[in-house]
């Protein structure tokens, strides 16, 4: 399996988290810094948060990733071993249920309604 160095976000999952400068700082008309200040600080802005994520991502990337793969390992360890196989004897346990239950109406409340049905269908409708 080979990964796509280029689209890291194939499935959009992080789509809220496309900041850019635009978004966080804006100048009113009639207030607006130096443009020497504003291109500045839309360079350090972006020079920054840049460094800052690398950094970050360099520090701790590694270990959260494996962190997360461990968590994920261990859903599925669990849905596995313990979550199916415990909906499966639910699913063996309910469906003997079910069919008491059916016997149940049957031999007693189908004979009950049978009979209300066989007097109510003497009235007709005149």
């Amino acid at each position: 399996m080979s990964i796509d160095l280029v689209n890291r976000d194939p499935n959009n999952i992080n789509d809220h988290l496309k900041v850019t400068f635009e978004d966080v700082l804006a100048e009113p008309e009639g207030n607006h810094a130096m443009d020497c200040v504003w291109s500045n600080s839309y360079k350090c802005f972006n020079c920054c948060k840049k460094l800052c994520y690398t950094l970050m991502t360099l520090c701790c990337g590694i270990c959260i990733a494996a962190g997360w793969g461990c968590e994920f390992a261990y859903i599925a360890f669990v849905h596995i071993w313990y979550v199916t196989p415990c909906f499966k004897c639910l699913e063996l346990n309910c469906g003997c249920m079910q069919k008491l239950w059916g016997m149940i109406v049957h031999c007693y409340y189908d004979p009950i309604f049978e009979a209300c049905g066989l007097c109510f269908s003497a009235f007709k409708k005149g």
